[in-house]
């Protein structure tokens, strides 16, 4: 989603992991408690697409900054992301020197073990993860019938819905019930 122009003022139109000045999207960070701004953080499509599951540690370097900032929800994202490169001796280092209060420790700790995404057959997907459509599915809005048999790559997981998953199909970005999917 675009973001606000509070983050835009926020961040001076600059990614706020990276600091990259590139189009920025909003990512809510989950588990959200509340409907605040201060849970939103403005990123890079690269920034996002790490948060998202695809990691890339030489760009994730950028942490080195983003682990000082006054805003708790860049510091919570900055801490998930480098507790997912704890092999990494430069990531330790930085884990090692970041501070968060106990309250947010909690928050950053809390990354929604309970939502698992599984699809017809019962296996576990992941972002990244390849599909398969099991039955014709009537994409609403879009006007087309996305056909069984059709592979969907790279899905992206939604965060707060275990039953909802987003990919491509024809071309347009949809959501998919995990029920009418199986893993490729």
């Amino acid at each position: 989603m675009p973001i606000s122009s509070y983050l835009k003022d926020r961040c001076n139109s600059t990614c706020e992991l990276c600091a990259t000045a590139a189009h920025l999207e909003t990512y809510i960070v989950p588990p959200r408690k509340g409907d605040s701004l201060d849970e939103q953080v403005a990123l890079c499509d690269t920034c996002l697409t790490c948060v998202n599951g695809t990691l890339d540690a030489n760009h994730l370097r950028c942490l080195n900054e983003s682990i000082w900032s006054e805003v708790t929800a860049v510091k919570v994202v900055s801490y998930r992301l480098l507790k997912q490169l704890s092999e990494h001796g430069w990531a330790q280092d930085l884990m090692g020197m970041l501070y968060l209060t106990e309250e947010d420790q909690e928050w950053a700790d809390d990354v929604l073990t309970s939502i698992v995404h599984k699809d017809s057959n019962g296996n576990v997907l992941a972002n990244g993860d390849s599909v398969t459509l099991i039955q014709d599915l009537n994409v609403k809005g879009a006007g087309f019938t996305a056909k069984r048999g059709t592979a969907v790559r790279r899905i992206r997981l939604v965060h707060d819905n275990a039953d909802h998953i987003e990919g491509k199909v024809d071309g347009q970005h949809i959501v998919i019930l995990t029920k009418y999917v199986k893993k490729s």
